[in-house]
This record gives structure tokens, C-alpha cells and sequence, in this order.
């Protein structure tokens, strides 16, 4: 996922809860499901700086030899300044970008 392109803000916002109701009918649910949402971007998100990172590794471990990688530094500043998981999330939510289904709700239109 590109996180460059995401509209979310780089900042905490209040927002109306009134946008999370109106996809699933209940505020815990929603927050349920952008929680999850957040959780699999963070994931995403680490597993895609740690690749980065191991470019520049050295195969030395000696404490002694230890010196600034300035591209690693502007790697790791780069994702410090990227929105939080939870506000992608939150926008992603809002937007409709997010698939989820409820297991439950599904068998219980089936036994009908």
C-alpha cells in the first residue's frame, strides 16, 4: 500500500462519531473493525521499514565500528512522519475502503 498518497491526517482529529455508525450500525463494531484495520497497516508498515533498514545492515557486529548511516536516518524520519495506522484506518473507515463482513450476521440471514 502506498501510505504517501493516503488523505488521513498526520495529526489527532476529533471527528463525529455519527461517520462510524453509519456502516455498521453500532460505534464498538466500527472500532472494532478499525482497530483490526490499524493492527494489519502496522504490520504492513514494519515489515516494509525493517526491509528497508536491512539494506544498510552491516555484517559486523562490533560495537566499536559502529557509525551514522545518514540514508537510514532519512528512511526512519520518513516513516515518523507518515500518519499514525489508526488515522489510515479511521479515513479508510470513513471512505469505504475497508471490506468487512460479520460471520454471525451472515449465518443468521441463512437460517431464515
Amino acid at each position: 500500500m502506498d501510505y504517501k498518497k493516503t488523505n488521513a491526517p498526520t495529526n489527532t482529529v476529533t471527528r463525529d462519531m455519527a461517520d462510524f455508525v453509519t456502516e455498521t450500525g453500532n460505534v464498538y463494531e466500527s472500532v472494532a473493525i478499525i482497530g483490526k484495520r490499524s493492527n494489519q497497516i502496522a504490520a504492513e508498515m514494519k515489515e516494509e521499514l525493517l526491509k528497508k533498514l536491512n539494506e544498510f545492515s552491516s555484517s559486523t557486529d562490533n560495537l566499536e565500528e559502529q557509525f551514522e548511516n545518514h540514508e537510514q536516518i532519512e528512511i526512519s524520519r520518513f516513516y515518523e512522519r507518515l500518519p499514525k495506522p489508526t488515522l489510515i484506518a479511521a479515513q479508510e473507515f470513513i471512505d469505504g475502503k475497508i471490506y468487512f463482513r460479520d460471520p454471525s450476521k451472515e449465518k443468521d440471514e441463512e437460517e431464515l
